[in-house]
């Protein structure tokens, strides 16, 4: 991490897991194992029937609300989807795109996250954009260029204040679920090559303001490694971010 440029941020994904009334208790918890002082921005992304729930509860805490997905349109006929006007208005912060979990079971491709990227930055929402690669790529040598394109055609027509309030998330698909994560120095190297896409677009201050998260099952024991390497500026969590103690453990972590 390198907080002389930009900020650590320590972002839970709970997926399709919790009901609202956990929330309270879950925030006390929580609240009750951080460290007094903390040098990150916390997040806890929820289904967004949870969003306001959330965001009553975290204030105490200090915690920002974030979402999972929102739709690329404004608004319309799109039954059972949600548009970052709406997100925005209930007062959601952050909002996850292009998550491994939406782009297979979903098919949800590169110009559809951009675009739902651009959408959520006009309604001043900082998008947390997922790349990363599948363990079939990682073997076959193609980890950067496949991830370079990612990021490319993720931040196409995002201008540079723009990017500025934008989030990489590093998420090797192998590693999601699966108990498994990429050594501190696979994920450093991935992240560090992030970077470098983003530095040919933008140059090179734009770039070192940009806070690239690791996304691939950190946790209460492997955080403190992870955060520990220069260009991974945080977690995006996901089974960790479930258990209160656990989570407040990767929050400390990122003391360091």
């Amino acid at each position: 991490m390198n907080r002389k440029y930009r900020k650590t941020v320590i972002a839970g994904n709970w997926k399709m897991n919790m009901t609202a009334s956990e929330i309270k208790p879950f925030i006390e918890q929580l609240k009750e194992n951080m460290p007094k002082t903390r040098t990150c921005d916390v997040v806890l992304c929820t289904p967004a029937v949870m969003i306001p729930a959330m965001i009553k509860a975290g204030k105490e805490a200090k915690v920002a609300a974030g979402g999972q997905d929102v739709s690329k349109y404004e608004k319309g006929a799109y039954t059972g989807e949600v548009s970052a006007t709406q997100l925005a208005d209930i007062g959601t912060k952050y909002c996850i795109v292009g998550h491994s979990e939406r782009r297979q079971y979903h098919g949800e491709d590169d110009m559809l996250v951009n675009a739902k990227a651009r959408a959520l930055l006009e309604k001043g929402i900082a998008p947390i954009i997922c790349v990363g690669e599948s363990l079939e790529q990682r073997e076959a040598g193609v980890t950067m260029e496949y991830v370079a394109y990612q990021v490319k055609a993720a931040l196409n027509g995002i201008d540079a204040t723009q990017l500025r309030r934008c989030i990489i998330a590093y998420e090797p698909i192998w590693a999601i679920g699966t108990g498994k994560t990429a050594t501190s120095e696979q994920a450093q190297e991935v992240c560090e090559g992030i970077r470098a896409v983003i530095r040919k677009i933008y140059g090179a201050r734009p770039a070192r303001a940009v806070s690239i998260l690791y996304g691939g099952s950190m946790n209460a024991k492997n955080a403190a490694e992870l955060l520990a390497q220069p260009d991974i500026d945080g977690g995006l969590i996901g089974g960790a971010s479930l258990k209160p103690v656990d989570f407040a453990t990767i929050i400390a972590a990122s003391n360091q």
